[in-house]
């Protein structure tokens, strides 16, 4: 891996943005107005930075590699990181991208710098809730610092109401099991760290993904999941999101008296405290309680009738209200045979073997691949198909389900020699087709 620090002699001043190398300057200025580097011409003060290089044996000197990535252009950067690409998107949950820009669209600089203050403001502004946004924020610095920029497939973020997923190349250099639960870090680019660490946008700490993991907890959000591909040496990091569920489940206003709380000590007013707080907790939950007892009766009546109408139709399904009802309904369904439903029979099939994921916003990711190889048990079904079914996004459900089924061999592709084929559809990997 090339390391960050390289001198890159033949590339000077004249290779980088001054547009965003003033804004860097400004916002230093901002954060340390009193700094001596401040007064520093140009050059000097990307050496000070880390983003200029001399070589005292040789003499040689240029922009170093965190200099380019931070302050260039994306014409220069992929002189030296051919690899190089970074991408934004955001869903309007039908499909379509409501925002989208890449290093390459030529409207900007396509660096690093002015990347993380583009996103930073998408972000924040689509972000309601500013603990959060600040949250997808630290996890945007996190990729940006820990990618290895000379591998292949680029950076990407895709946020959308559900969730927020940050894609680069390069493995975490800490166990995974050890990512959300210690303070370790391995910073894999320590120089392009100084530059950032130097406007405080992050800290050398390394809890920023503990205490993500530890904010999710405590908004009761599905946890975070970290998928690390070793072959094409990739990480995914998903941070699941429901704005309606933190409405219902967990307001903002239990988060921060669950901080507070958390916070108390043990001198006698805080003891009071606490015990007003756990007293007000456990009236809230058993007055939840009587609510559930006495919504009860009505889902379990809504359940029978739901399960009578499957009884009209398909005549092989007896209605048993208990906690597994999904589970057995999905067996019994397993157990028709495909060939001797009509069309109409198989759409209500796969409508009702789909209808938990439609259901419930938040499902972990084994229940949905579940759903997925059920759906996909009955027909080969497009990507289109499966969202539609599934009431997800395309690329939600291409980049956070199919790939990694297509990877763990429990999907094929039913044209595997013809990737972009206009009919390409998704089997379980059992099954073979008929061209």
């Amino acid at each position: 891996m090339i390391q960050d620090n390289l001198i890159l002699e033949h590339y000077g001043l004249n290779e980088l943005n001054f547009e965003t190398i003033k804004s860097y300057r400004d916002k230093f200025a901002e954060v340390k107005p009193d700094h001596p580097w401040n007064v520093l011409e140009t050059k000097e003060f990307l050496y000070k930075i880390g983003a200029w290089g001399k070589a005292r044996d040789t003499h040689r000197e240029g922009v170093t590699l965190a200099g380019l990535l931070l302050f260039s252009e994306e014409r220069m950067i992929t002189e030296v990181l051919p690899q190089y690409f970074l991408e934004y998107r955001e869903s309007d949950g039908e499909g379509s991208w409501k925002e989208r820009f890449t290093s390459q669209d030529g409207t900007w600089s396509g660096n690093l710098y002015d990347f993380y203050f583009y996103v930073t403001n998408r972000l924040t502004n689509e972000e309601s809730n500013e603990e959060i946004a600040s949250s997808l924020i630290e996890a945007l610095t996190n990729m940006l610092l820990h990618a290895d920029y000379n591998g292949e497939g680029g950076l990407t973020i895709e946020y959308d109401q559900h969730q927020c997923v940050f894609s680069n190349p390069g493995l975490f250099r800490i166990p995974v099991d050890k990512v959300f639960i210690t303070k370790m870090s391995n910073l894999r680019n320590p120089h392009l760290f100084k530059l950032f660490r130097l406007l405080n946008l992050c800290e050398r700490s390394g809890s920023g993904l503990t205490a993500l993991y530890d904010k999710w907890n405590a908004y009761r959000f599905e946890q975070p999941q970290i998928d690390q591909d070793v072959y094409l040496k990739r990480t995914l990091v998903i941070l699941p999101l429901s704005s309606a569920e933190r409405q219902t489940e967990y307001t903002d206003q239990d988060y921060y008296e669950s901080k507070a709380v958390s916070s108390l000590g043990n001198n006698q007013e805080d003891v009071e405290n606490k015990e007003k707080f756990v007293e007000k907790e456990s009236s809230y939950n058993k007055e939840k309680e009587a609510l559930n007892i006495g919504v009860e009766p009505l889902l379990k009546e809504l359940e029978c009738f739901n399960t009578g109408v499957k009884d009209a139709i398909k005549g092989d399904i007896s209605c048993n209200i208990d906690d597994n009802s999904y589970n057995k309904e999905v067996d019994s369904y397993n157990n028709v045979n495909p060939s001797k439903l009509d069309e109409k029979e198989k759409d209500s099939l796969l409508w009702d073997l789909s209808e938990i994921a439609r259901r419930k916003k938040r499902l972990s990711p084994a229940k949905m691949e579940e759903i997925i190889m059920s759906l996909c048990r009955e027909q080969p079904l497009m990507l289109k198909d499966l969202a539609y079914l599934l009431e997800r996004t395309p690329d939600g459900v291409r980049n956070n389900y199919l790939s990694k089924m297509l990877r763990k061999g429990k999907l094929q592709l039913k044209y595997p020699d013809q990737p972009n084929h206009p009919k390409q559809a998704y089997l379980i990997a059992t099954q073979r087709t008929e061209e």
